[in-house]
């Protein structure tokens, strides 16, 4: 469920803008946005399996009130933010499978989207229902989405016929575009967008809760599972991590390298996901773009229900506080709609809202990174050095990415 984050729509919008643009030269940045998100991510499940608390109860505990309220400031905001994008995504999506007939009946396009967008948000409601039949049965309906989009990126891939020996190279050598002044900026402003798009602040709350349920099955009216029972569990978690991350990192590559080759432009073309799908249905059959469309309203279904719950887990840890999930998810559709009546770009709010997640990650990231890295916190399953010094790396390269951002947009 935690992997969902990272294929969602806005991973589309930053994926189908760097592939564009850059064609294959951006690959290493997910390749190393991925070895991020495997570290990040078991760190948050170990801090959740160690203390039997969610990073945001963690927050409450360890730190003082002021500093708990900012970070759950900047967790609201990570969480708005991940909500506006996963929601127009799935509206997208649906409005690109219906629109069209809609619009043939007479129906404007900001009309059908509207449509689109209320019935994705009964279809987001129906998928949150599943949880009231018991937490496996809404990781089933997780997985079946996950497993669509991947089967629909593989299909995309083989109809481009990419150069995979060029998209090695761009995997494993880091460079940017540095033929001009706009082209190595924008190539900055992609790479920045697609690591906010990958490693997303919200989920590293949500995955210290969802490995709760397990933990409580292994927990009795006396006795808390054993350490012998714990390592057992991080174990298992380091598996069912490198596997799930390393699945969306393959679905984020197959979307760069379909943009490179379908939709490549250069730096001065940002083709819409309006306009990917429509590029796709002439150039590689009606298929493709029927394909497109059925992954990015997957991506959008799964990617809010696991948003909504990210924010039901952070502010019921920071303020102590409990929030039905449904309430949450009436609350935040209305963002979403008010920026899809009002007309803008869906596109850009999708890539700007992954950069405000990149500036909000670190205030998700260091208080984890803190947090496990306390003896009084984790005891004898505190961080090792080795991986201190990765999850340090890590913080730095993220902040440094920002900083180069906020230069450059400040220089205009």
């Amino acid at each position: 469920m935690a992997s969902v984050a990272y294929i969602d729509p806005g991973n589309f919008a930053t994926n189908i803008l760097g592939g564009s643009q850059f064609g294959y030269r951006l690959l290493w940045v997910l390749l190393w946005s991925n070895a991020m998100a495997i570290l990040i991510q078991y760190l948050s499940a170990k801090l959740g399996i160690v203390t039997g608390a969610t990073l945001p109860q963690n927050c409450r505990q360890h730190f003082s009130r002021t500093t708990s309220m900012t970070l759950w400031v900047c967790a609201e905001i990570s969480a708005v933010a991940t909500d506006l994008a996963e929601f127009l995504g799935a509206a997208l999506g649906l409005d690109l499978l219906l629109g069209p007939a809609l619009q043939a009946h007479g129906m404007s396009a900001a009309g059908s989207l509207m449509i689109a967008a209320g019935i994705a948000t009964v279809a987001v409601f129906a998928i949150l229902a599943l949880d009231l039949l018991g937490f496996r049965w809404l990781e089933r309906g997780i997985m079946t989405m996950v497993g669509i989009i991947g089967l629909c990126y593989g299909f995309e891939v083989l109809l481009v016929h990419p150069d995979w020996l060029h998209a090695f190279y761009a995997t494993v050598l880091p460079t940017f575009d540095n033929s001009s002044h706009l082209a190595l900026k924008g190539s900055v402003y992609a790479a920045v967008g697609m690591l906010g798009a990958t490693v997303m602040p919200h989920v590293i709350y949500l995955h210290s809760a969802l490995v709760q349920p397990r933990l409580n099955a292994m927990t009795t009216k006396t006795n808390k599972p054993t350490p012998s029972a714990i390592r057992q569990y991080l174990k298992f978690e380091r598996v069912d991590v490198f596997v799930a991350m390393n699945g969306a990192w393959i679905i984020n590559s197959a979307m760069v390298v379909m943009a490179a080759v379908a939709l490549f432009h250069g730096p001065t073309v940002s083709p819409t996901i309006q306009d990917a799908f429509h590029t796709l249905g002439p150039l590689l059959g009606r298929s493709a773009a029927v394909v497109f469309a059925v992954a990015l309203l997957c991506s959008g279904l799964s990617s809010s229900t696991v948003g909504v719950m990210a924010g039901q887990v952070i502010i019921e840890g920071f303020l102590k506080i409990r929030f039905p999930i449904f309430l949450r998810r009436m609350i935040t559709v209305i963002p979403a709609l008010v920026v899809i009546a009002m007309g803008f770009d869906p596109l850009k709010i999708l890539i700007g809202s992954q950069v405000l997640l990149s500036f909000t990650l670190p205030a998700a990231l260091i208080p984890l990174l803190l947090l496990t890295n306390r003896q009084s916190v984790m005891g004898e399953f505190k961080s090792q050095m080795r991986t201190r010094i990765a999850g340090w790396a890590t913080a730095g390269v993220i902040v440094a990415l920002n900083a180069v951002l906020l230069v450059q947009m400040a220089m205009g």
